[in-house]
């Protein structure tokens, strides 16, 4: 049954007219009255145990519970909110005299030029210049910089920064003078939110029967926001069919997942997958873009910051592109009109030297190596 909710002034007139309807003679309502005074007492007594039911009714659905009402209301059922994911990517530190050596230590400080965002430094075994006995990247001798990777401190989409945002230094590092990133940090999330968790929270009960394509789909996406993937049933990896076999791409959205997100994925589907059958989780086959374009524009003076916008709106365009989807090359001109109004013509649109699409394939996704304007 739908609860009717009242007003102030509702609650006030149906006490009016029942009062009215009881009394023998004319009772006096007027504004200031005794009687007025007390009827507008119990409304306003009324209004607060209205919003207490609709309080609770609120905390008992999870389809309007929020925040932390949202998680406890699902923790019931084992599930948890997907925590947000820490933007991540390189800066540059430099010196102005390479005349002694100096080291970079993982872990160290460094921020953005207004000081509202801040980065530490990652260890990373694959870069030549880390040293595991120091816990540090060394500037050798004669070496002026060295790139190293960073991580935002706190998860969510405020770590996202623009190129040569990150300038100050925030722990100390003899023998380095100045740090910049010369590419955007990417991939900062915030929290699932609500929304996104009452609509996972019902694939979820959907996915209860266990050992189904629907099963297996809820398993990869509890792992990490915004996974893509595709499940290829009674298929190996290398496309030839087999009964009882599966073979799932996943993508992280960079094109190249890390080894732990394959693990991580591979834990997930183990527990709902069929018994009997064998699967394997791999990532996908990236198939590079070279997008060539020239735009006229109604401005001159404008024009290169256009030119700049349109190349990032076309680079954000096609890596975003989930696996198996197609680039088509008539979308490019449509994205490069949509970036600005000032665009009066866009021609030589050439896609990998062409003006073909691209099919990166059922387990392929289409990313950019490059986008220049003109």
């Amino acid at each position: 049954m739908q609860l009717q909710l009242q007003t102030f002034t509702g609650l006030v007139s149906m006490a009016a007219a029942v009062v009215q309807g009881a009394a023998r003679q004319l009772v006096d309502l007027t504004v200031g009255s005794t009687l007025r005074a007390l009827l507008e007492a119990s409304a306003s007594i009324g209004l607060w145990m209205q919003w207490l039911i609709l309080q609770v009714l609120q905390m008992t659905r999870a389809a309007t519970s929020v925040g932390a009402d949202l998680d406890s209301w699902v923790a019931d059922f084992g599930l948890r909110r997907l925590p947000g994911v820490a933007a991540c990517g390189t800066v540059t530190l430099s010196r102005f005299v390479p005349s002694s050596t100096a080291l970079v230590t993982a872990g160290a400080g460094v921020r953005t030029g207004d000081g509202s965002q801040a980065f530490l430094i990652v260890a990373d075994a694959s870069n030549p210049a880390w040293s595991a006995a120091q816990n540090g990247f060394v500037l050798r001798l004669g070496e002026t910089a060295v790139t190293v990777p960073v991580a935002a401190m706190v998860a969510g989409v405020a770590g996202n920064v623009q190129a040569s945002t990150i300038s100050l230094i925030a722990t100390a590092l003899p023998g380095i003078d100045t740090v910049t990133n010369t590419a955007p940090l990417q991939g900062g999330l915030d929290a699932e939110s609500d929304p996104a968790l009452r609509a996972r929270f019902q694939n979820f009960i959907n996915s209860r029967s266990r050992a189904t394509l629907g099963a297996v789909g809820y398993a990869i996406t509890s792992v990490q926001q915004e996974l893509q993937y595709t499940v290829a049933e009674n298929q190996q990896p290398d496309g030839t069919s087999q009964l009882g076999v599966f073979t799932v791409t996943v993508d992280d959205g960079s094109g190249a997942p890390g080894g732990a997100l394959y693990q991580n994925v591979a834990a997930a589907i183990e527990a709902v997958r069929p018994v009997g059958s064998i699967f394997t989780v791999r990532g996908p086959t990236v198939v590079q873009a070279q997008i060539t374009l020239a735009v006229d524009t109604a401005d001159s003076v404008t024009a290169p910051t256009v030119r700049a916008n349109v190349a990032a709106s076309l680079a954000a365009y096609v890596n975003a592109l989930p696996i198996g989807a197609h680039l088509t090359w008539s979308r490019l001109v449509q994205v490069a009109y949509a970036t600005s109004s000032e665009i009066t013509n866009v021609r030589g649109v050439l896609l990998n030297g062409g003006v073909g699409d691209i099919d990166p394939g059922a387990s392929g996704v289409v990313k950019t190596s490059g986008v220049t304007v003109s």
